[in-house]
């Protein structure tokens, strides 16, 4: 309604230049009662919807559903880059078009704006990949990292955590394209053939200073104010509740991502209850995320001793093996004859920086950047610089889940690569494709509630009950179905008894 139906930015009597001095919701920027969300693009995106179509859904949910299937485009087109033109891509771009954590983002038409966002982050990410490829061998190399920076700017401007891609590039540059470990980077300073590579970090590091910068500079240099609904931990006395929640909510987001069984319009209010001591069994589940967490980082930043030799990143085609840890005789014949290849290129004149371009990164290489990809989007989303207006927010997991299919990819491709017989082989492809069917059917059922207003908010009572039966008393109410809404009323009052609106409306 706020975004869409009231919003004076959308009519064409309002001069369109408003769109960048307002927010998200129609609101001056600089006004206190602003929620700060500047997305001026994706809201000239719903100014162009409005003017060819209206206020008739159809073309809203129409340009989301292009959109996702060109960020499901991209995505895959970026995934062949690490898994070269084999079954593990085309795993990877299934994974993240099946997975129901999108639906929200997809079905819910203000979800346009991770849409686009994550549309302008892999078109950024895919530019630097191209300056890192020409980097050094051709003057258009510059050009890229250009459209890189700009693809970043508006990347922020359908919504704030694009700019994050500035540091998955980096991390790329760093780790993928120069597969460079922890204990070389500082080495590699001193080194000159690597002065291209820290002007190109320069670079980035600078233009995401700015970008920040004029983004703070804009809304007034002042963060936004939540109510205790939106965000109760935020607004608790006791640093203690405050920690404890925050660092576990990142747990609770990734087991979304695992397993989307229960899904939610809401997570505000008391849907994921304040952990307010350290005996809350919770606290183990946050323990073991951030353990298993740190494991695979250093794991993946040490890398292992043999890599060259044994974990096939000299291979070409993702079908057979692609990187796995451990050498296996089956692939021994595989990666000498592409080592001959590339003598035989290189005699004919190719250089070396275009023989490396042809290699595959390493499983490290891969778990690194999808590492990053999972937790850099997702910081914005923590509390950790500054408080959100929401506990949850599924819509906010649209980028951050590139990198948990990557993750899943390169964690099924490695136990494909360790299974020495062929029948654990099948088992394995056909647990990813079991996976890849019901991820499909639960997206598919998660958009029948999405139909209408009261089934998502019938949807959302067993998470959030107070939010959803209050919701849906104002649906029954307009329907005239008053005994109803009244009861619907009772049950949210039920649930918390301080809600001023719903006491009104009764």
């Amino acid at each position: 309604s706020r975004a869409i139906k009231t919003n004076q930015d959308l009519l064409p009597e309002t001069p369109w230049i408003h769109i960048f001095y307002n927010d998200f919701w129609g609101t001056l920027l600089t006004h206190s009662g602003s929620h700060k969300s500047y997305r001026p693009l994706c809201t000239l995106s719903f100014r162009i919807n409005h003017a060819v179509g209206g206020m008739d859904p159809w073309g809203y949910h129409l340009v989301n559903v292009l959109l996702h299937a060109a960020v499901t485009g991209l995505f895959t087109n970026f995934s062949r880059i690490l898994f070269g033109d084999g079954y593990w891509t085309l795993i990877a771009g299934l994974l993240f078009a099946s997975h129901p954590i999108h639906t929200e983002a997809v079905a819910g038409i203000v979800g346009r704006a991770d849409i686009g966002a994550c549309l302008f982050f892999l078109l950024s990410l895919m530019c630097y990949v191209k300056h890192c490829s020409t980097r050094g061998s051709s003057p258009s190399t510059w050009g890229w990292i250009l459209g890189a920076g700009l693809c970043a700017g508006c990347s922020m401007l359908w919504k704030e955590q694009g700019v994050t891609v500035l540091a998955i590039s980096a991390v790329y540059d760093i780790f993928v394209f120069h597969r460079l470990k922890m204990h070389q980077i500082i080495s590699a300073l001193y080194k000159r053939k690597n002065l291209t590579l820290f002007f190109s970090i320069g670079l980035l590091t600078s233009w995401g200073t700015a970008l920040l910068g004029v983004r703070l500079y804009w809304m007034g240099n002042k963060p936004p104010s939540f109510s205790n609904s939106d965000n109760p931990a935020a607004d608790s006395d006791s640093f203690l509740t405050r920690t404890l929640t925050f660092f576990y909510l990142p747990t609770k987001n990734l087991w979304l991502l695992l397993c989307p069984d229960t899904l939610s319009f809401d997570w505000s209010m008391d849907a994921v209850p304040l952990l307010k001591a350290v005996s809350d069994w919770r606290n183990l589940h946050t323990v073991a995320f951030y353990a298993g967490l740190l494991l695979l980082a250093y794991f993946s930043l040490k890398g292992s001793g043999n890599e060259r030799e044994c974990n096939g990143k000299t291979v070409m085609n993702g079908k057979q093996n692609a990187n796995g840890h451990s050498c296996h005789p089956e692939m021994e014949y595989k990666t000498l004859e592409v080592k001959s290849s590339f003598a035989s290129k290189e005699e004919n004149g190719l250089k070396k920086h275009e023989i490396q371009k042809l290699q595959l990164p390493s499983t490290e290489n891969i778990v690194i950047l999808s590492l990053s990809l999972l937790i850099v989007p997702f910081v914005p989303a923590t509390n950790l610089f500054f408080y959100v207006g929401f506990v949850i927010a599924e819509r906010v997991l649209y980028v951050p889940s590139m990198g948990f299919c990557l993750l899943v990819t390169v964690g099924v491709r490695a136990l494909y690569v360790k299974a020495q017989k062929r029948f654990l082989k099948n088992l394995v492809f056909c647990s990813t494709a079991a996976l890849i069917v019901f991820y499909g059917l639960k997206t598919v059922v998660r958009n029948g509630d999405w139909q209408n207003e009261e089934m998502l908010y019938r949807s959302g009572i067993k998470v959030n009950p107070a939010k959803a039966w209050g919701n849906l008393g104002n649906v029954l109410k307009s329907q005239s179905k008053i005994s109803e809404a009244e009861s619907a009323y009772r049950n949210a009052l039920y649930y918390r008894s301080n809600m001023a609106d719903m006491l009104y409306n009764l």
